[in-house]
């Protein structure tokens, strides 16, 4: 009888189990970045510790922000993970080339070696997660690809390098976090491959996943695991508004003019 019981209860503890899987896996992106609007990196992190996942999905220090907007706050985004893998080459280029025949090369090694097959997979909350590490001084990302991958959708890129333009791509305000030691200058024939689109990539020491909730601010960049999504947000939710409610009296103490950091939701 007792075996039967425990049986029992274990059965119940399954399905309970797997309903609260389910749940979470029906969640669409919308969704879940409903849950994590006005979030911070410091709240979400706050959230992981929750679930057990202490220090293991903050990137390293050395992913940061581009540039910064205080005022705005518009180098801040939360976004749902399209993930890419660059690689470097090792084909042999012939060296030098006529200019007709360079521009058909060139072409050709953007169009079949060192494409951007991620691009269909934008669409608006993304956002696109790039491991280019190693692939030595190669601008894989610029002012003219990142703002079109910004009219797809796209509200933010995370690199681990592999950055040009960069004046450019302040000016045009595309939120971008990298590791500046690692940003790149020349073009991508000659130098890297595609190697992967919408896999497991590592950038910042953190394993992302397609589908993964990154968000990233002034504090560097914070990834959720897909199936912890909910439940991170809930608990990183309680944790601003009294961030929120504690900040604001002291603003008022203070005689602080108030600004949106300190907005409490109805």
């Amino acid at each position: 009888m007792k075996n039967f019981l425990l049986i029992n209860f274990l059965f119940i503890a399954l399905c309970l189990g797997a309903g609260n899987v389910l749940a979470q896996e029906q969640l669409n992106d919308e969704d879940i970045l409903k849950l994590y609007d006005g979030l911070r990196v410091a709240d979400v992190s706050d959230g992981l510790d929750m679930v057990g996942l202490r220090d293991v999905m903050i990137m390293g220090t050395e992913i940061e922000a581009l540039w910064k907007n205080i005022d705005d706050l518009s180098h801040i985004f939360r976004g749902i993970a399209v993930t890419a893998r660059y690689v470097p080459t090792n084909k042999v280029v012939k060296n030098p080339m006529e200019a007709d025949e360079f521009r058909k090369w060139e072409g050709n090694w953007y169009g079949n070696i060192s494409p951007e097959p991620f691009v269909e997979l934008l669409k608006p909350g993304s956002a696109l997660v790039l491991d280019v590490q190693g692939d030595g001084d190669t601008g894989s990302v610029g002012s003219n690809n990142g703002l079109m991958w910004v009219s797809k959708g796209c509200v933010g890129i995370v690199s681990s390098g592999g950055i040009r333009d960069t004046d450019e791509v302040i000016k045009q305000k595309i939120p971008v976090y990298l590791d500046h030691a690692n940003r790149g200058r020349g073009i991508r024939p000659g130098r890297n491959e595609i190697e992967s689109v919408n896999k497991p990539v590592t950038v910042g020491g953190v394993l992302v996943y397609p589908g993964d909730v990154v968000v990233a601010d002034g504090d560097g960049v914070v990834v959720v695991p897909r199936e912890h999504a909910q439940k991170v947000a809930e608990y990183a939710k309680g944790i601003l508004d009294g961030d929120k409610q504690s900040r604001r009296k002291l603003y008022e103490q203070l005689g602080i003019p108030l600004d949106k950091t300190v907005e409490i939701d109805n």
